[in-house]
């Protein structure tokens, strides 16, 4: 232990397009908020960050502008990034500490150098002492529990909000990984545009983020529901309302959900054969908010006559990952960039 681990707490971030969430050693996770940050649009200053933030997503005076500073995994607006960084990391450690936290960020493993200065410095100036990042497929395997040393590969399929990540693992590394920038917002967006189309009806994104969780479905399922949809005539434009059926979310998600199949299969057609032995006795890994897609694991399965897992609690692997690189830090170095 280093003479600086007496004296600030060493954190990890999921700094996730959806949401962020964050653990600090010795506590846990101790923070899950939405990525939105709301400001003044004259002053630029900040009115409200996380959850209450995105409550008034769609819903602001022109006085006031509710933005995602994350986009597609990566940050698009820095400096509201940086806000939202500092005040997560101010909740979560509440005694003044002689000294700036360690931490450690988790990033997707398709993004650019310059897309990971661009976290490591946001970090910097949010508070951070030392920023390490890991990718997120590696992240979301420790957390689920997997040995990634051992000489066996494992395939996970890690699905957030903005980057759909297959990754095959073995000795410590990453042997092959397909990241895709189509995750759970795109299956927000196509929601949105089918109801447009089909509908005449506009939405925002909150409430598309609503039928897809209620109804959007990957897979014909039995429970074939029906959901009534509230918005804007574009025709009229007065508000009404539509009663829409799953099968109609399944459509309208079927171009999202084949791009992550045609991924899944690309990175499977790339495998060593040792490991794509491997991954046939062992099975698919799903992690992520977008695994929760009802019947997306069932198409996987069709497609792939693999075996696949939905993990218990998808929303947290990456970020217990995080955490359990910290409290096992120098084990872990070797998978960490700075």
């Amino acid at each position: 232990m280093g003479f600086f681990d007496f004296f600030s707490n060493d954190i990890g971030i999921d700094l996730g397009t959806a949401n962020t969430l964050v653990y600090v050693k010795g506590f846990g996770i101790v923070l899950n908020e939405p990525s939105v940050v709301a400001v003044e649009t004259d002053t630029r200053n900040v009115v409200a960050i996380g959850k209450q933030a995105k409550e008034m997503l769609g819903r602001t005076p022109q006085t006031i502008q509710a933005v995602r500073p994350l986009k597609d995994g990566v940050i698009a607006n820095f400096e509201m990034t940086e806000e939202m960084l500092r005040e997560f990391i101010k909740r979560v450690i509440r005694t003044k500490f002689l000294v700036k936290p360690r931490i450690i960020i988790s990033v997707p493993s398709g993004i650019t150098e310059v897309e990971k200065r661009a976290v490591i410095e946001t970090a910097e100036n949010a508070g951070a002492r030392e920023v390490f990042l890991v990718n997120e497929p590696m992240a979301a395997a420790i957390g689920v529990g997997i040995q990634i040393e051992a000489p066996r590969g494992n395939m996970i399929i890690d699905i957030g909000g903005g980057t759909s990540e297959i990754a095959v693992i073995a000795l410590s590394g990453i042997v092959n990984n397909t990241s895709i920038r189509i995750a759970g917002d795109e299956m927000d967006e196509a929601i949105v545009l089918y109801l447009k189309k089909e509908h005449n009806l506009l939405i925002g994104e909150q409430t598309s983020e609503k039928v897809k969780i209620q109804i959007g479905s990957a897979f014909a399922i039995s429970d074939n529901g029906a959901m009534e949809i509230k918005g804007r005539d574009l025709l009229s434009g007065i508000p009404k309302s539509v009663s829409v059926s799953s099968a109609e979310i399944r459509e309208a998600l079927m171009e999202p959900v084949n791009a992550v199949m045609a991924a899944i299969l690309e990175a499977l057609e790339v495998t060593p054969p040792e490991l794509a032995a491997d991954i046939m006795e062992r099975g698919i890994i799903m992690t992520g908010g977008g695994s929760l897609l009802r019947g997306l694991d069932q198409k996987i399965r069709e497609k792939t006559e693999l075996a696949v897992y939905v993990v218990d609690e998808p929303l947290k692997c990456v970020v217990n990952g995080t955490g359990a690189i910290i409290d096992n830090f120098d084990y872990y170095t070797k998978i960490l960039a700075k």
